[in-house]
């Protein structure tokens, strides 16, 4: 990835972040562990991914350990941690042997996919098949869509 696209996402992050803070702390936390998440599969230009239960693109961060986040504070708003309350659910090709969970700093229960704790990207607009995240480089690490084989996909050029 050039040092210009990083700075456009990094500038992206910023601009839609700053202003998403209150609704995402009101708005999608709430909603999102209120229920058993969901877990499916969308096809999309870069192939079969996991997306959540509405179809939006979900992510994973080089960063984390093995069923351990690493992406809080600042982070956890620009990527949302898919959130749960119970065991998630698998739909339409994801895989139910994949899926699990982590707790978070917080306390809240994250949903992982082969190990891997999923986020959705602020970047994304919550808009179904988006995948403007994939590749990027921030808070430390690259950000990669998951296949339903729980690998990272990557995208010519990554």
């Amino acid at each position: 990835m050039t040092r210009i696209s990083t700075l456009a996402v990094t500038l992206v992050v910023a601009l839609v972040a700053v202003p998403a803070v209150a609704v995402a702390a009101s708005h999608s936390h709430s909603r999102a562990s209120s229920a058993a998440a969901t877990v499916s599969v969308r096809k999309t230009k870069l192939g079969k991914i996991l997306v959540n239960g509405r179809g939006v693109t979900l992510y994973l961060f080089e960063k984390d350990k093995r069923n351990k986040s690493e992406c809080n504070g600042a982070c956890a708003v620009a990527w949302t941690p898919l959130l749960t309350k119970g065991h998630p659910h698998a739909r339409n090709g994801a895989h139910a042997s994949k899926l699990g969970t982590t707790k978070r700093t917080n306390g809240r229960t994250q949903v992982t996919y082969a190990g891997h704790p999923v986020y959705m990207f602020v970047g994304d607009g919550g808009k179904p098949g988006r995948t403007t995240g994939e590749g990027s480089k921030a808070f430390g690490a690259e950000w990669y869509v998951l296949g339903t084989n729980g690998k990272k996909i990557e995208k010519a050029g990554s």
